[in-house]
């Protein structure tokens, strides 16, 4: 299981010299940071989870919480702590409530896209549930979001996606429904067509991440950063155990979890046509007078032109920090920048698409006025991050029967978010010797050979 390195391929390990995104930025004094970034690896570890993202922190603190003792856990991170996605994402708690229903259906069937619907809504119950119980200092803020229809034609789309989702039993009562003037008025976007309304929430994903990641140190496991796995073999004395190399030593290793997200495939290269790293872009914006104080936007918004071309937007409760995320498909942008979207670089970002963001910002927002910005305020920062495509739109999460002792939570779909706190116990779940069933998790997102067999990297539903 040797990996290979490409750029833009999920077999590469994440770069060395990554840009730090608004909220590393603001997170440097983190003490686990640069745990043990010089200290050797033991020689056998129980369990090894591989990323130290929120799906790798949550699923270690999951293992201490149903028994196992934290001393019997290592993290391993490739980069300084929490340094993926989870920590590059644009502040979104965000449940789909409907509109990828049809789309789910048609690879997965009714029953599996309405299971999809109502997990990602119990995923925003669980992280406003866990912030609470443990006190996690993360700016979690449990609000209401707009999906904004901003031509005829994406309004069109979400009709029938709404109506098809209600047809087949979906809950919409959580919902609400604005078109015309009076989407206009409660969004305060003039261009838009129509809106719906439903429960969603923002966070600090860096402060979350850090805080699972202090409270299994806590509580006795140790975290190795800059310390990636390179590979994995089979031990020649004792086969049902792991040998994880890495380039501060060998650890044998019980059971294995892969939190690697789009880097999946390095050390499972027989994911690598299902699973596909995507960069994506995200701005930090400091309101001008018009979006600060009594002004501040209390929702959260998707801005949507068509299924590919969107616009993502919080506003930050503590700050007032606007953070403003694009779509990886924008038919806007030049062909060389679309195509840029397959890599696995995180250490720059695409001017192109700043120009585009902000340009886009000030028309849907034209009481931004940054004409008339003060030293300070408007462009605050810019950062990229990948994100993982699966071939079914859905995670990879369970036990690789191919290989026993291994496991997998990853695949997210750059809607992590709104799915980790459901999987990341799943998968927890599973190597404590429990049954899928056990996991309360949609039968679709369990990882399996004859799922793999099923795929094609042609049939991607459009989702996002």
């Amino acid at each position: 299981m040797s990996p290979s390195s490409q750029d833009g391929s999920s077999r590469s390990l994440p770069k060395k010299n990554p840009c730090l995104s608004f909220w590393q930025r603001t997170t440097r004094a983190c003490p686990l940071l640069h745990a043990n970034q010089n200290t050797a690896v033991p020689s056998r570890s129980k369990y090894v989870v591989i990323g130290s993202g929120i799906s790798g922190g949550l699923t270690a603190f999951e293992l201490i919480e149903g028994g196992v003792r934290g001393e019997d856990i290592i993290i391993l991170e490739a980069r300084e702590a929490a340094s993926g996605a989870s920590s590059r994402n644009a502040g979104h708690v965000r449940p789909d409530a409907f509109r990828g229903f049809s789309a789910y259906a048609k690879v997965h069937g009714e029953e599996q896209a309405l299971e999809i619907i109502a997990n990602e809504r119990l995923v925003l119950e669980k992280v406003d549930e866990f912030t609470k119980k443990h006190g996690v200092q993360c700016d979690f803020n449990l609000t209401r979001t707009f999906d904004v229809c901003m031509t005829p034609e994406f309004a069109a789309y979400e009709a029938e996606s709404f109506d098809a989702y209600k047809s087949a039993g979906g809950d919409v009562s959580h919902i609400s429904f604005y078109e015309g003037q009076e989407a206009q008025a409660k969004t305060k976007v003039n261009g838009a067509v129509a809106a719906y309304e439903w429960p969603a929430g923002s966070s600090h994903p860096a402060k979350l991440a850090q805080f699972l990641l202090q409270a299994v140190v806590a509580r006795g496991g140790t975290l190795f950063t800059f310390c990636p796995a390179t590979e994995l073999r089979r031990n020649e004395s004792e086969p049902e155990l792991w040998n994880v190399h890495t380039p501060r030593g060998v650890v044998t290793a019980e059971q294995i979890v892969h939190c690697t997200n789009a880097h999946a495939a390095l050390l499972l290269p027989h994911l690598e046509p299902y699973i596909e790293p995507n960069r994506a872009q995200a701005h930090s914006l400091i309101p001008t007078s018009s979006f600060a104080a009594e002004n501040a936007l209390q929702n959260t918004f998707s801005l949507r032109y068509s299924l590919h071309h969107f616009y993502s937007l919080i506003q930050r409760r503590n700050d007032g920090t606007l953070v403003l995320g694009v779509s990886r498909s924008n038919p806007t942008l030049s062909e060389e920048t679309r195509a840029g979207v397959y890599s696995t670089d995180d250490t720059s970002y695409n001017e192109e698409i700043v120009q585009d963001a902000l340009q886009s910002f000030n028309k849907i927002f034209p009481d931004f006025d940054s004409a008339g910005a003060v030293h300070g305020e408007g462009l605050d920062h810019v950062w990229t991050g990948i994100i993982a495509m699966t071939t079914d739109s859905v995670p990879f999460v369970g036990a690789i029967e191919s290989l026993p002792g291994q496991f997998i939570c990853a695949g997210f779909n750059g809607h992590g978010m709104a799915r980790i706190f459901t999987c990341a116990p799943g998968v927890a779940k599973i190597m404590l010797g429990k049954e899928w069933n056990d996991t309360g998790l949609p039968e679709c997102f369990r990882f399996s050979e004859e799922r793999l067999a099923r795929l094609s990297t042609k049939t991607t539903p459009s989702v996002w």
